[in-house]
């Protein structure tokens, strides 16, 4: 179990408010990480379960679609700590709305967070990486990184993106020692698809086709994060792991 063990690694995780962030946040301190939670509101559950946990933890509070301050977080998150050991690209929105609706606002807000924040805080943290020769990337994709959805245009394409760059930066970042994969979440209890878990015709349909037979739930997400976190991934480059229930294998 070595393999998985996170001691003396460091952590930073984005998304942390709730739902899959904070609950990667805490599989990653059960398995030995220190974490610094980043979100735009308040991580202090993430962190009281981490600390609870008997590791360090922290939080910085930033809006991660604003890309002129994102330096600053990864600054201060190496100023708390010394070191990032593992980047977790998890905060992201969604919109609702049909394409021929979708304003502008809604695209660009989505895009910013969902896919330029990812760009750039991996371009950060990568070189921090690349000359320290090792480090860790995971990339919250989703189902929508392979198909088109309903009424999300925004953020399909935010997430398809999001699959392209983590095979992008593997490709040049896994000859100096960087491992970067992503996890694609299938239908997920969060705040996310509070929407479609109220249309009770849209969630049956959904929940029929998971072999499963059930939505996961954020703690489903832990397992992957930390096998992509820990050495037990070190020849894993520019994959991405389906946590679906075998959505994707219907």
């Amino acid at each position: 179990m070595n393999l998985f063990n996170l001691e003396g690694k460091t952590a930073l995780v984005t998304g942390t408010s709730g739902g899959l962030g904070q609950a990667i946040a805490t599989g990653l301190a059960e398995a030995g990480a220190n974490v610094v939670c980043v979100a735009r509101g308040s991580s202090e559950a993430a962190v009281e379960k981490a600390k609870a946990s008997g590791r360090k933890a922290a939080a910085i509070k930033a809006d991660l679609s604003d890309a002129s301050g994102l330096q600053a977080v990864f600054d201060e998150a190496l100023r708390l700590t010394g070191s990032i050991d593992v980047l977790v690209n998890n905060a992201g929105t969604i919109r609702r709305t049909p394409a021929k609706d979708h304003s502008e606002k809604d695209w660009f807000d989505v895009i910013d967070l969902n896919l330029n924040s990812v760009f750039l805080l991996s371009q950060i943290a990568g070189r921090h990486m690349i000359a320290r020769g090792s480090g860790k990337i995971i990339n919250i994709c989703s189902m929508l990184s392979y198909q088109g959805g309903i009424n999300v245009p925004g953020y399909t394409a935010s997430k398809h993106g999001v699959a392209g760059l983590t095979k992008a930066f593997a490709n040049e970042w896994a000859a100096s020692g960087v491992q970067v994969n992503g996890i694609a979440p299938g239908y997920m209890v969060t705040d996310n698809t509070a929407q479609i878990l109220a249309d009770e015709k849209r969630k049956a349909s959904i929940t029929e086709r998971i072999p499963a037979g059930r939505w996961g739930t954020p703690e489903d997400i832990q397992g992957a994060a930390i096998f992509l976190a820990s050495s037990a991934s070190d020849y894993v480059n520019g994959h991405v792991l389906c946590v679906d229930g075998g959505w994707m294998a219907r």
